[in-house]
């Protein structure tokens, strides 16, 4: 590992700890030129999947646009971001732990509005109106209308 300061190679592990869930491992270094400390975490690095978009294009799995959209239902609303990287770690958990090479972006957006279901009503309706392309009042009420019947039961 090379120093982000210096650019030695020469780096120490002054200590290790597992996050999120045993996932990854963080450690804090230091640099035996400059004396420097920095840390890198280390994470599995799973089999590429590749998402079938809605026009059947394809491109790699993205974990970063599926938080970018969780973000954005989120805005303004009262979860942290915490919630939302739990959120996206588990839907990135079980789309790598289902082995598959390739997922439907719908399957994935499936996943988001049944957490965000979980999370908050309204970043849920948000997420739901673009994803499901909403294009009447109706089409709200309907939402809104399946998250009270689910809510009660």
């Amino acid at each position: 590992m090379r120093c982000p300061y210096c650019g030695s190679k020469d780096t120490d592990v002054i200590d290790s700890r597992e996050v999120l869930d045993g996932k990854s491992i963080r450690r804090r270094r230091e640099c035996s030129a400059c004396s420097k400390r920095f840390t890198t975490y280390e994470k599995v690095d799973f089999d590429d999947v590749t998402v079938i978009k809605r026009d059947k294009t394809r491109e790699p799995f993205d974990r970063n646009k599926v938080l970018a959209g969780v973000i954005k239902a989120c805005e303004k609303r009262k979860v942290s971001r915490a919630e939302m990287e739990a959120l996206v770690d588990k839907i990135e958990t079980r789309i790598r732990t289902k082995g598959v090479k390739e997922i439907k972006s719908s399957a994935i957006g499936d996943m988001v509005v049944k957490g965000l279901f979980r999370l908050d009503p309204v970043a849920y309706i948000r997420f739901a109106s673009v994803y499901k392309n909403f294009d009447s009042p109706e089409e709200f009420r309907k939402a809104v209308g399946i998250f009270k019947q689910r809510k009660k039961g």
